[in-house]
């Protein structure tokens, strides 16, 4: 059986749809505070399926045999981590100390979905797994950042202490279907903006760079990630590298927006450059992305039109 802490979160869905796909039994564990029960609603009625609300950072019990805790539950936008950043510090340090635990009462392989925002504002580029990062523990994102980061170390602790079979995907900027259309990141933003026709929004001179990869090429990452032997942090992420300001352009092309670009100041620790090297993750896994930019736009467009062409309530958006 397979347990998914934040399995109701964009990324989290997107995996149990590949575990039920691939015959797994799977558990979903999700508070809901950033997570919808709307992106696993279709499998309700699926016997292999069941979903309890819970909050990992208390006590997890579940019963039965259990072969992989996939560790996804953390705010991931900093629309979220800003307005939560208490529980983001919680999720990372006290959430992950219960599904580390889980895993090794249960004898069971862990994965930890950690984030390139580990490297920080990087002083190296692209980023290998060996760079040790350049962050602001004490600024604005720093909740986020530190909670990974100490992630990260507690999870290689269970390795070396317990011999606990652990996996760390260091996950750079990924989009697709499922994306909460107010969640702060980029993609969601500019396509929001777009179809309505409203002004996209780029901080400083919109030259800072990002690198984006579709969901499902992600997913299967993490999945050879998980079935793989390495305890020690693997990225995951498209390595063409694009400016926020092209990336604007591509989103107005992609959607036929006659919306403006506007410019705004800088936040503060915005990241200047992105870009993951996956050397790591091409010989582990033989694994990299494979859906191009413009076919991954386009099938998150389709999701987003429906989305907004069914007016859905703001609150839960």
């Amino acid at each position: 059986m397979s347990v998914v802490t934040g399995g109701a979160g964009f990324l989290g869905s997107h995996l149990v749809d590949l575990l039920l796909e691939r015959g797994h039994r799977v558990v979903v564990l999700d508070n809901l505070v950033t997570g919808n029960t709307d992106n696993l609603a279709h499998h309700a009625g699926d016997a292999n399926f069941r979903f309890v609300r819970q909050d990992v950072t208390e006590y997890l019990y579940l019963p039965g045999r259990v072969d992989y805790v996939w560790h996804f539950a953390s705010p991931a936008s900093p629309v979220d981590y800003l307005e939560l950043p208490i529980q983001t510090l919680k999720v990372g340090s006290l959430g992950t100390h219960k599904a580390l635990g889980l895993a090794k009462h249960k004898g069971a392989r862990f994965l930890l979905a950690s984030t390139s925002e580990v490297y920080g504002d990087p002083q190296v580029h692209p980023q290998p797994e060996t760079y040790w990062g350049h962050v602001n523990a004490v600024g604005p994102r720093g909740c986020y950042d530190e909670a990974k980061r100490f992630a990260e170390a507690l999870t290689l602790a269970y390795w070396r202490e317990h011999r606990l079979p652990v996996r760390i995907a260091r996950i750079f900027n990924t989009y697709g279907p499922r994306m909460r259309l107010r969640d702060g990141r980029v993609v969601p933003s500019f396509l929001a903006a777009a179809l309505r026709g409203r002004p996209l929004t780029v901080y400083g001179e919109g030259q800072q760079t990002r690198s984006f990869c579709y969901c499902a090429d992600l997913i299967e990452g993490i999945y050879r990630l998980m079935m793989s032997g390495s305890a020690l942090p693997t990225n995951l992420g498209n390595p063409v590298e694009m400016s926020v300001l092209e990336f604007a352009r591509e989103v107005l092309r992609v959607t036929g927006s006659r919306s403006r670009i506007v410019f705004r100041p800088l936040p503060q620790d915005d990241p200047r450059q992105r870009r993951p090297d996956i050397t790591r993750a091409r010989k582990l896994l033989k694994w990299e992305p494979e859906v191009s930019l413009a076919e991954g736009l386009k099938r998150t467009v389709a999701w987003f039109r429906k989305r907004l062409d069914g007016a859905v309530d703001a609150a839960t958006e």
